[in-house]
């Protein structure tokens, strides 16, 4: 495998959402002639949706589904799993569980129909929680999973999927690799409704208070709790990178530029042209106290770290909820 354009067919589950979306039209954009895109929403609520794509609406909880989304592959990208930011996975432990059918169906589909590789999408959210405690948090090396104890819920089901990627490969030959994904963020994504993260949820606060004549937006938490966020472009390099790769252990993927969440609301109110009053709620999903990627081992492993600025990517993912926010209504999400 070569991480080259082909004609063999490459699956991505999770096609109707950010992540997955994006990757669809960077192949696309790459070359890749046969693609298959794969997600449990109508097609008409696809976040991008490309017509020389062979999309189909499937729910990969189902077994036979998988199957059927699987069938003739080569590659197979799973991204599909119900999430969403703390908001949501604080709220929805279970429902985030219930994803590992997902995975663990598409793991035995893949075995099945003899694809070449398997990516699977992991998280941040699979490191121990007492690692996570301090806004100045020591960035995150890929060996803190273990002793493991996640975020519950939707981190269980991460951290144990990855063991099943793990046991596909020692047991079946399945080549898999494995990308833990802090925080990424752009256009083209979740921005209200209550899956949406810290970055865009920030963008459509400030957005929607200048556009309402508000002078001052609630933030969840304190404001020093800390991340690191990655862009949409960082995160679609390293994940094909990763998967044409002979990376077998799971690899950070994320950024090392660390902020609090008040300074990521300095920069879109720079990026906006105003300042407003913070409301801070103490009581809403907050998440873990702090959270960074180390970056040394895909340094190591791929000759490179995702570096596309905090300031930039805030930018583009700013102008683009913005025009979301303001267009009419049968305008947004438009196709590409």
């Amino acid at each position: 495998m070569t991480g080259l354009p082909t004609d063999d067919l490459v699956l991505v589950t999770g096609a109707g959402g950010f992540i997955g979306g994006h990757l669809v039209a960077d192949l696309r954009r790459l070359g890749y002639r046969r693609l298959r895109a794969v997600d449990m929403k109508p097609i008409d609520d696809w976040y991008q949706m490309f017509p020389d794509v062979d999309n189909r609406t499937l729910d990969l909880r189902q077994s036979d589904a998988c199957l059927t989304a699987a069938r003739d592959t080569r590659e197979i990208y799973n991204l599909a799993c119900d999430m969403g930011g703390m908001g949501f996975i604080e709220t929805h432990r279970a429902e985030c569980m219930i994803s590992v059918l997902i995975n663990t169906h598409m793991l035995m589909a893949a075995r099945d129909v003899k694809a070449d590789r398997f990516f699977y999408s992991s998280s941040a959210c699979v490191y121990a929680a007492d690692r996570q405690t301090r806004a100045d948090v020591a960035p995150l090396k890929e060996a803190d999973a273990y002793p493991a104890m996640p975020e519950d819920g939707y981190g269980w089901e991460k951290l144990f999927s990855e063991r099943m990627c793990r046991h596909f490969r020692e047991d079946f030959g399945l080549e898999t690799r494995i990308a833990r994904y802090h925080n990424v963020y752009g256009p083209h994504g979740t921005y209200d409704g209550g899956r949406e993260k810290a970055p865009a949820a920030i963008c459509r606060k400030v957005i929607a208070a200048q556009l309402g004549g508000d002078k001052e937006i609630e933030v969840w938490g304190d404001g020093e709790q800390t991340r690191s966020f990655m862009y949409i472009d960082d995160c679609l390099h390293g994940t094909r990178t990763l998967m044409a790769s002979g990376v077998r252990e799971p690899l950070n993927i994320g950024s090392d530029e660390l902020v609090t969440i008040d300074q990521l609301i300095d920069i879109v109110e720079d990026i906006a042209g105003v300042k407003l009053k913070r409301r801070y709620n103490l009581g809403a999903p907050k998440g873990v106290r702090g959270r960074c990627s180390d970056n040394t081992e895909i340094k190591r492993a791929l000759g490179w770290t995702p570096a596309i600025r905090l300031r930039d990517g805030m930018e583009k993912t700013y102008r683009w909820i913005h025009g979301q926010m303001t267009a009419p209504a049968a305008a947004r999400r438009a196709y590409v």
